[in-house]
């Protein structure tokens, strides 16, 4: 995570491409386990970061497959109500 902070500027320049408007990453340390979770608003036919050409990308998906546990069960959470202003909604087309 520290690294994507640190290096702000070139992850904010790889999200033009993604369509992802906004990525925010949340921890939390639960019985000694740490977890990460991701929430995102993309844009439809963004590029997939697996495919990106940035050097800030690959460090972050060596980072990502390294840590992420692809044994743990996943949670799909169920939305239950998506606000965003129309202002919002036009600037992401």
């Amino acid at each position: 995570m520290q690294l994507l902070n640190d290096n702000m500027k070139e992850v904010l320049l790889t999200l033009n491409d993604e369509k992802m408007y906004v990525e925010t990453i949340f921890r939390e340390i639960r019985d000694g386990e740490e977890y990460l979770y991701w929430y995102s608003v993309q844009g439809e036919g963004g590029a997939l970061v697996e495919n990106s050409h940035y050097e800030i990308d690959k460090k972050h998906l060596a980072f990502w497959y390294e840590c992420i546990d692809e044994e743990a069960p996943s949670i799909d959470m169920k939305t239950e109500v998506v606000m965003i202003q129309d202002v919002v909604k036009e600037a992401m087309k």
